[in-house]
């Protein structure tokens, strides 16, 4: 007859182990969202710098001159239509300035409000990888800090406040540290967890529906073909700018020339 004593977990235990289970799948599942995001992002923001600095910059100096041009044709035509469209080519070529030339200088003058230092501490506090209480919650919580770091560089309060809203709402609200009370909080984290995948899906697939996502798949089949796209726009937008100075020093001679017209007859008359 055998003495083997057999312990049998209590059904209170089993549910709990289970619901650590899904916990540690569901942050897993969770992490390689966060870094697939992560790596578009970094894709798309080098792609992005090598767009402006060969494309963009120059789309900046052909809106430069057709605002020049209608601005001329202000002092040509004398029109309502005229200033109309002088005003709309300057708030266009103001608008592609900025974007050609604002992504670096917002970088380097980044000084963040005292109301968003004091928010990130306050989250830092509370997800820093050195609070966890073992290796699983480490990771989770160095993957927290990385987004917190990511959303405090571009000024995103919103984000920072739903990560420490959430943060409350798993554990301050949830007293004692009885299986029960340790079950609730797994089974709000897993919920929460579940939530931040859905977002990092959806702000993804608004990344990989973008104009410059597109421009970079492209570029990307381009190059499979031993073709550089950013190159060959940037070529064909130097001879718009050549064609658009042209045009503006005819305009410029029309100008001078109905000037000297009109002082001449000023005299004849």
């Amino acid at each position: 007859m055998s003495t083997e004593i057999v312990f049998q977990q209590s059904p209170e235990a089993a549910a709990l182990l289970e619901k650590r289970e899904e916990l540690a799948a569901v942050r897993t599942a969770l992490a390689e969202r966060e870094s697939e995001l992560a790596q578009t992002r970094a894709q798309l923001k080098t792609f992005e710098g090598r767009y402006l600095r060969q494309v963009g910059i120059l789309y900046a100096e052909l809106d430069e001159v057709e605002a020049r041009i209608a601005e001329r044709e202000v002092d040509l035509y004398d029109s309502e239509v005229a200033r109309r469209r002088a005003e709309e080519s300057r708030r266009q070529a103001q608008e592609t300035h900025d974007a050609a030339h604002g992504a670096a200088q917002e970088a380097e003058e980044f000084d963040p409000p005292p109301s968003l230092k004091t928010l990130f501490r306050e989250v830092a506090k509370r997800i820093h990888p050195d609070f966890a209480r073992d290796d699983a919650e480490q990771q989770y919580f160095t993957m927290l800090m990385a987004r917190a770091n990511h959303a405090y560089t571009r000024g995103d309060a919103e984000t920072l406040q739903r990560m420490l809203d959430d943060h409350r709402e798993i554990n301050d609200s949830v007293a004692g540290e009885s299986a029960a009370a340790e079950l609730l909080r797994i089974t709000r984290q897993i919920r929460h967890a579940e939530r931040d995948m859905a977002r990092l899906d959806e702000e993804h697939h608004s990344l990989q529906s973008s104009e410059i996502a597109q421009l970079h798949i492209d570029a990307e089949a381009a190059a499979l073909q031993h073709r550089d796209l950013l190159t060959e726009l940037a070529a064909t937008i130097r001879e718009q700018i050549a064609e658009a100075q042209r045009r503006y020093e005819l305009l410029d001679l029309q100008i001078t020339t109905h000037g000297r017209q009109s002082t001449a007859d000023d005299a004849n008359g």
